[in-house]
């Protein structure tokens, strides 16, 4: 699928489009089995929630959150199918026997349909599966890494343990970059007809219309001269928050810049201390986790991403729906994602020792040029309705998911 721009996209000045029904999946219920290290609030389980609202009465569904925590089930429609349940299974370090032993119990006990797993901490789940299959049809998705491993720092044992894991049977891999998939198949060494490349979607109409209900921040976020940054996303290490407030303190006062942070997470009190430490504490609102953040995005100027490592952010795709400019680090698939106009490389930086200062040149750029920057958010808001609609992602799971593709 196509990142750029197009002709046929929907232009800022025209009517919305109206949504489509989902598709709908074959009459008698599949029984979705999710294995996630955790269901907190983040990419992979967002797309999940919306999954699971968007597919239909053809589903089941059933969440196992390995760490305990469900925080994304609150987003689950009460009128859904799914259950989503804490699941702590007590295991020996490593890939002990026994742990592979209780995995496979429990895949007897719940005979899915379909296994789905989510990521390095679920693999596991793919290894009990591999040798003589419970679950015949099994997807496993990668959507990134933690601070410990990057695209260009794989941890060689998990290399070759994903290459045996996801190399046999009738295994699928999803994931939602392009270089997510060269790695797939380069690195992991896994047969192209194997990874499938599904882009993320969203509802592009909840992000692009103005919100019943915005976030009041009027004495912080308005004002004449005044000029909002604004970033949303879980506050851990690999988002490197501090880049983005380093960027902002560095600019001149008399610019008037604010930032807003949306989400919340354990680096917030370093982050909160920082702010203190370069004098922007006052410039600076952490405004915590919202459950509805098309609320936030009317607030900001502009869109800011710092992070170390990224994939497709649906943050950026949210952006782009609220048209928006995004500033970014050039990490994972954003500069693929925005439009043309917005992919000049003072404008997504490179991630080195001087992104601090680029950032920062970006954000001098766009205050400066105020038709620049509206040219840029009608362009991003007509590619996200082209390239990341929610209709054409949830028609491309249900293919997968009821074995059509």
């Amino acid at each position: 699928m196509s990142t750029s721009s197009s002709s046929a996209a929907v232009r800022a000045d025209e009517p919305l489009p109206a949504v489509q029904p989902p598709r709908r999946a074959a009459e008698r219920k599949l029984h979705l089995l999710h294995v996630f290290p955790s269901f907190a609030i983040g990419g992979a389980q967002i797309r999940t929630v919306a999954l699971a609202n968007g597919l239909g009465a053809g589903y089941r569904h059933t969440v196992l959150a390995l760490d305990g925590n469900t925080d994304c089930g609150e987003r689950i429609a009460s009128d859904v199918d799914c259950t989503v349940e804490p699941f702590r299974l007590p295991k020996q370090s490593g890939l002990h026997p026994g742990t592979l032993g209780r995995i496979r119990g429990v895949l007897a006990e719940r005979a899915p349909d379909l296994l789905l797993t989510y990521n390095w901490g679920a693999i596991e789940w793919t290894l009990a599966n591999r040798l003589r299959p419970l679950c015949r049809r099994h997807v496993h998705f990668e959507d990134g890494f933690g601070k410990e491993e990057a695209l260009d720092r794989q941890i060689r044992r998990r290399v070759w343990t994903r290459r045996v894991a996801l190399s046999g049977g009738s295994s699928r891999v999803v994931v939602p970059s392009l270089l997510l998939q060269r790695l797939a198949t380069g690195t992991w060494r896994l047969a192209d007809s194997r990874v499938l490349y599904i882009p993320n979607g969203i509802d592009c109409r909840r992000f692009a219309e103005p919100p019943a209900d915005p976030l009041p921040m009027p004495d912080f976020a308005e004002g004449p001269g005044r000029f909002v940054v604004g970033t949303v996303g879980a506050l851990r290490p690999e988002k490197n928050f501090a880049r983005l407030i380093r960027a902002v303190a560095a600019l001149p006062r008399d610019l008037g810049v604010r930032l807003i942070v949306v989400g919340d997470g354990r680096e917030r009190p370093a982050l909160e201390a920082l702010c203190a430490e370069l004098g922007v504490a006052g410039s600076v609102a952490f405004v915590g986790a919202l459950t509805q953040p098309e609320r936030a995005y009317p607030l900001f100027d502009v869109f800011a991403l710092s992070s170390d490592t990224e994939q497709m952010p649906y943050t950026v795709i949210e952006a782009m729906a609220a048209g928006l400019p995004v500033v970014s680090t050039d990490v994972g698939d954003i500069k693929g994602m925005v439009a043309a106009a917005n992919r000049d490389s003072a404008l997504i930086v490179l991630r080195d020792g001087a992104a601090v200062t680029a950032l920062a040149g970006a954000f001098a750029a766009l205050i400066a040029d105020e038709p620049r920057r509206r040219r840029i958010a009608a362009e991003n808001r007509a590619a996200a309705f082209a390239n990341f609609a929610l209709e054409t992602m949830l028609d491309r799971y249900d293919r997968l998911f009821s074995g059509r593709e």
